[in-house]
């Protein structure tokens, strides 16, 4: 069973499940690491999966040092041909793929001409401001087992014309996490941080609406100039991914955080430490998946900004707002609020469920693989 990680977030919402098929007995584990786990630039956190204890079987270096249209492009395309090296070396049964990244865009076209079986974890999900839904409905539609946070999510695939029975609802894994890692004690986490998170602190997550090309300047510095108006507020940032002008983003974050004392920003915080500051801050703000899928299980609040996650299911705690000062303001003083902050504990997370990574390595080891590569097109009646 070969699984594929090419970044810092995802691996940690796979981390479980290698752990489970690991530990299973009738399945064998073949790691392929790629992206920015390779990338200094990006803090080099393949170091992380290797002292966790995993084997890595097999490297595809593809990322190349811009953030541009034609160096993503490029960047893909060595990656198909790199996992096309990979899979022919490994010829593993069946290959399992998370999310909606260009990585595994590559990944998922080099196994489909390889006519190898795709699993694939998160499909379904509409974030309609980034390419990432495209690409995540193109990984769908070369998928032959799909794996859905929402029974919302589980017809949508199926309206795609995916098989019901290859298509399973069990929760959002990165829940997992929530539940079995124990976390940092908030005076730990302060002395690893360097920074004393106050009453009121922000963890802000901020990535490129790479449907708006152009537009990230704009609407980051709208989140600063409205963070600047919080001066007693403590700030984590976490740097943006490798997806275009996202380097952008992380030139703005260091000048930032080196003229604000009460700021500090982290590459890569790894799974433990980047929980623990979503458990113990006041809320999130920037427009991360993890503030939708994962803060909500934590009672934390998020602070939505603009059209990257339009289309994800929201629980109570996500404040939608513009990427303007104005809004984003707005959106603060309603999140710092004592009536907001109470309600939080009565949060319920729409993505939430028991033992998620257990129930996908479940499905793995008892589906059979024989034919599962000729796919029919499901056509929902008409009435």
């Amino acid at each position: 069973m070969c699984v594929v990680t090419g970044s810092r977030a995802e691996y940690g919402l796979l981390y479980w499940a290698l752990r489970e098929i690991e530990s299973a007995p009738d399945l064998e584990l073949q790691l392929v690491v790629t992206g920015m786990h390779l990338s200094s630039e990006f803090g080099s956190t393949v170091q992380q999966i290797q002292d966790d204890g995993f084997e890595i079987n097999h490297r595809v270096e593809m990322l190349l040092s811009s953030d541009s249209a034609v160096g993503i492009t490029k960047s893909t395309g060595l990656g198909m041909i790199g996992f096309a090296d990979a899979f022919s070396s490994l010829k593993p049964d069946i290959v399992l793929l998370l999310g909606d990244r260009f990585e595994l865009l590559a990944a998922a076209s080099a196994a489909l001409f390889a006519v190898i079986p795709i699993a694939h974890i998160h499909g379904g999900e509409v974030t309609a401001g980034a390419f990432d839904d495209a690409i995540r409905h193109s990984i769908t539609k070369m998928s032959h087992l799909h794996f859905t946070s929402t029974e919302i999510y589980r017809n949508r695939v199926i309206q795609l014309g995916e098989d019901p029975d290859r298509v399973f609802n069990v929760g959002a894994p990165g829940i997992d996490s929530i539940h079995r890692i124990k976390l940092m004690e908030k005076a730990d986490l302060e002395i690893v941080l360097g920074l004393e998170l106050g009453s009121r602190s922000l963890l802000v997550t901020f990535h490129p609406v790479t449907l708006e090309p152009g537009s990230t300047r704009k609407y980051f510095e709208a989140l600063l100039e409205a963070l600047d108006q919080f001066e007693d507020v403590s700030l984590v940032f976490t740097k943006a991914n490798a997806d275009t002008e996202g380097r952008l983003i992380n030139k703005m974050i260091d000048k930032y955080v080196a003229d604000r004392a009460s700021a500090v920003a982290y590459t890569s915080l790894g799974p433990v430490k980047y929980l623990s500051v979503l458990k113990h801050v006041t809320g999130v703000v920037g427009n991360s998946s993890s503030g939708i899928i994962e803060a909500p299980s934590l009672k934390v609040g998020t602070i939505n900004i603009g059209e990257r996650q339009k289309g994800r299911i929201r629980a109570a705690s996500v404040i939608d707002c513009k990427p303007t000062q104005e809004s984003i303001c707005e959106a603060l003083e309603l999140l710092f609020g004592t009536e907001f902050q109470e309600g939080l504990r009565n949060v319920i997370n729409p993505h939430g469920a028991d033992d998620v990574s257990a129930k996908i390595v479940r499905v793995l080891q008892t589906i059979s693989l024989a034919g599962l590569t000729q796919k029919k097109f499901f056509d929902r009646p008409v009435y």
